[in-house]
């Protein structure tokens, strides 16, 4: 049995919850509202596709300037 209290790892995990705070809504009512809201996150959810970044020919063909620093040799080149 999982805990109610317990934090879940991602946000993907949190449990779906539908609350009527005003009126009472027949089956109906629900089955058109959860019907709306389905269709609703589907088309946001399709939108929302990123981009692919725009990559120029200069990036793609230029060279690295220099060598990469090397971090493993200490500073003045002699270990104390």
């Amino acid at each position: 049995m999982t805990d109610p209290t317990a934090s879940p790892a991602s946000p993907d995990e949190l449990p779906l919850t539908l609350e009527i705070t005003r009126g009472t809504a027949n089956e109906e009512e629900l089955a058109a509202l959860i019907a709306v809201i389905t269709d609703a996150y589907a088309t946001e959810s399709a939108d929302a596709v990123a981009d692919d970044p725009v990559v120029s020919a200069w990036t793609q063909t230029q060279r690295p300037l220099r060598r990469p620093l090397r971090r493993d040799i200490p500073w003045g080149r002699f270990s104390g």
